[in-house]
């Protein structure tokens, strides 16, 4: 077939040919966008799920949805190490600024939005070791250096004109459990504020499975703050979907035979679909794709994981960390209790308690319950498996 033709693309954030099973989401969303119109505020919305199985496309789907809505948005990555911290804040204070340029261009109102623009320019998070500091000026006036009150402040000024507009502003969050704890503590009460003053402000964030909980203890109100949505897998039949519809829009077709090897062997994960796709529309010398074909194509789509998915944890994962792992992987379990992991290496659970929070905190595994642990990636007890004893 055609390479110029595949339509699959597999890579991060990269929204799929076709975004199946994600309705009941979008729909959601498309009630918070109207809503907003009316000026009658719902919550912020958070997504959460495994890796791979599409909350980044997702999250960057509802915000193009906003924006083409009028919405004033914002997008920001969380990273986990110190560096990162320092890289989201600079990054809030450059998209704020970008973000609002972008919508006073958009609709024609520059110099009405220029104080705005001014204000968020003069907006800047302190990157140093220790609690962050906000240097917040407009003209001669100054904020307290609080950042809670200063990003509030903002917030505020910024929702005013939003709200004149009959529109909202929204901060489009990834990997949102990997904020440090100032700033998401700062988000957190200002969506909070936002919601018992109502301004059209909205947080909507996507993470690991662990975000729930982590926004739940950064602020006890959390729990209550977002409407919740978790994000797995595909039905088979969404799945199938996935793949069927883009092959037969490019000039392609699949047997049944064919399309079921592919949807079983991915799991129903989305980031597995694109790489089953792309294998199948490369291999299939012509349509339709046989049996034979989708079974090459999965032995080529696996290579492509081992050799770029699943390493880029693993390689991640210090040697101590890298045992640990492999101790989960050995039990064929997919949450195992963490006693039964530390005794497959002959330790007390107290004794890898410390190897188990460094795994949890680069999101390499994530606590599902008290006593339980799995892997955030699908797939990784296999590709553990797989690897050769060190």
């Amino acid at each position: 077939m055609d390479p110029a033709l595949n339509p699959f693309k597999p890579g991060s954030g990269l929204r799929p040919p076709a975004l199946e099973g994600r309705d009941a989401e979008r729909e959601q969303f498309d009630l918070l966008v109207a809503r907003s119109k009316h000026r009658n505020y719902d919550r912020g919305i958070m997504l959460s799920g495994l890796r791979g199985v599409g909350k980044t496309a997702l999250l960057n789907t509802l915000a193009e949805h906003a924006e083409n809505q009028g919405w004033l948005t914002i997008g920001l990555e969380a990273r986990p190490n110190e560096a990162g911290v320092s890289a989201v804040r600079a990054k809030l204070g450059n998209e704020l600024v970008a973000g609002l340029r972008r919508f006073s261009r958009r609709h024609k109102l520059q110099k009405a939005l220029d104080g705005l623009v001014e204000l968020a320019r003069g907006f800047t998070l302190g990157v140093g070791v220790g609690p962050a500091k906000v240097e917040f000026k407009l003209g001669q006036q100054a904020a307290t250096g609080d950042l809670d009150l200063d990003l509030e402040e903002l917030v505020e000024a910024i929702s005013e004109v939003m709200k004149k507009r009959a529109t909202a502003f929204g901060l489009f969050i990834d990997e949102m459990q990997d904020l440090d704890p100032d700033l998401l503590s700062a988000l957190l009460a200002v969506q909070h504020r936002a919601a018992q003053r109502e301004w059209p402000f909205f947080v909507i964030g996507a993470g690991l499975p662990s975000l729930p909980s982590v926004l739940a203890d950064t602020r006890s109100y959390a729990e209550r703050q977002f409407a919740y949505s978790t994000i797995g897998p595909l039905t088979n039949r969404d799945a199938a979907d996935a793949i069927r519809i883009p092959v037969e829009q490019s000039g392609g077709a699949l047997t049944p035979e064919a399309l079921d090897i592919l949807v079983e062997a991915s799991g129903g994960y989305p980031y597995f679909l694109q790489e089953f796709g792309k294998a199948v529309w490369a291999v299939a010398p012509e349509a339709p794709f046989t049996e034979d074909d989708a079974l090459f194509a999965v032995e080529e789509g696996r290579r492509a994981l081992d050799g770029g998915f699943f390493p880029s944890r693993w390689n991640r994962a210090t040697e101590r960390e890298r045992r640990y792992l492999r101790a989960i992987a050995a039990t064929g379990e997919t949450t195992p209790r963490s006693g039964t992991v530390a005794a497959a290496m002959g330790q007390t659970t107290t004794a890898v308690s410390d190897v188990r929070d460094s795994a949890i905190k680069k999101g390499l595994i994530w606590s599902p319950e008290h006593g339980r642990i799995g892997f955030t990636v699908p797939g990784m007890d296999d590709f553990i498996r797989r690897q050769p004893t060190e």
